[in-house]
């Protein structure tokens, strides 16, 4: 997630930041729901036999984050690298990968628990992200399309293992979670400690691989026209491929569609791709989109475009500052519903994380008034922050 500029260093590209801030309110709806929704963190708004339509668009829609977000990361990359030469670009990049890793196991663990201890650490979004830039950060010496080719065939070709016999246990399966099939794997470093995995790495190191071979269209001598074009019509044949194979269930998703108790079910199961790990039908589903939107936002400029620019500008600083407010919420909420210390710890150890006892939070019209608090009350921090890097040149303003 470097800063997007043009090579100048001076002009963002503003259709990525809209996409880019998009994305991140999106993206709070999920978490929020996750902390706030009265059936728990442990529950599967997906399941078709216990979600309503509404829940399940809840969740549907923040699928769309994940890959856009990693994708444009790429994007990012690449623009990055037009001011530094490839062996500083390569240095760059393998030091803040090595960064967000850090901040995802340290400061995003102990939002997400807020366990000091650590018995559970989580591996989301920022870690497959930040271990990508240290592999991107090892190939950009390399011409752009052999970057190309190795993120086709991942892109491509990683859904393959759903039809290979592959190891259950010992090493050869620990380490097959990590890099390929994790699916909420949750790994023991010892008695009391987990690692719990929900991003496996190299299918999306793939995304940001082809995110990087993107970005190039965003070169100062390519022609503007020429590139909305190629973004318009890649997210649509990604959509095409989506619909066509998804209907045939031929390939690309570990779970077939299948019809329902009655249409609207039946539509939310063609919906219903994987994203732990990301199949194929789930990225052109949702970079598809992503592809399309940067196209026909290249010269869109208002009033609601702005406020998501103001977002999209500093996505680093809202993730994790929206993770903190959602806690702090919710330790509120906790004890203004009348709950005690001595339920801070599930009493039924069904949930790892601190401040979630069974049954606690609101019905999802709840949990929409607690998401619209949050995003609002990032607005104006959002804006300083954006002002602040626009007016301030620190080394250290590029790691956030």
């Amino acid at each position: 997630m470097p800063n997007l500029y043009e090579p100048s260093g001076k002009q963002r590209i503003q259709s990525i930041d809209i996409l880019r801030g998009v994305i991140m309110l999106i993206m709070a709806l999920d978490h929020t729901r996750d902390f706030f929704h009265i059936a728990g963190v442990n529950s599967d708004p997906t399941n078709m036999a216990t979600t309503t339509p509404i829940l399940f668009f809840t969740r549907w829609i923040t699928h769309f984050c994940a890959p856009n977000f990693v994708f444009l990361s790429g994007m990012s990359a690449y623009l990055a690298g037009t001011r530094r030469t490839k062996s500083e670009l390569s240095d760059f990049l393998i030091k803040r990968g090595l960064w967000l890793v850090f901040v995802e196991v340290v400061i995003l663990t102990f939002a997400f628990s807020l366990n000091p201890f650590y018995n559970f650490i989580l591996l989301q979004v920022l870690w497959v992200i930040g271990l990508s830039m240290v592999i991107l950060g090892l190939l950009v010496r390399m011409p752009l399309k052999v970057i190309a080719i190795i993120g086709i065939l991942i892109f491509f070709g990683h859904d393959i293992l759903d039809y290979l016999q592959l190891p259950k246990t010992g090493t050869e399966a620990t380490l097959l979670k990590l890099f390929f099939v994790a699916r909420g794997s949750v790994l023991p470093l010892n008695q009391t400690h987990f690692i719990f995995d929900l991003y496996a790495l190299i299918p999306w190191t793939g995304v940001m691989l082809l995110g990087y071979v993107f970005g190039s269209l965003y070169k100062s001598s390519f022609d503007a026209q020429r590139r909305r074009k190629i973004l318009l019509y890649s997210g649509m044949a990604a959509l095409a491929f989506f619909v066509i194979f998804r209907y045939f269930n031929i390939y690309g998703d570990p779970q077939p569609w299948s019809v329902q108790r009655n249409g609207v079910f039946t539509f939310l199961s063609f919906l219903n791709v994987s994203k732990y790990p990301p199949s194929l039908m789930y990225l052109c589903m949702t970079i598809g989109t992503g592809l399309v939107v940067l196209s026909l936002t290249e010269h869109i400029q208002n009033k609601l475009t702005a406020i998501f620019i103001v977002y999209g500008n500093v996505p680093f600083f809202y993730y994790v500052l929206h993770f903190y407010i959602i806690r702090a919420v919710n330790i509120i909420v906790f004890f203004v519903q009348g709950y005690g210390a001595n339920q801070i710890v599930d009493p039924t150890h069904q949930s790892p994380f601190l401040f979630q006892p069974p049954h606690f939070g609101f019905n999802l019209g709840g949990v929409y008034l607690v998401w619209l608090f949050v995003i609002a009350s990032l607005y104006f921090p959002c804006r300083w922050f954006s002002r602040y890097k626009k007016t301030h040149k620190q080394w250290w303003l590029s790691y956030l």
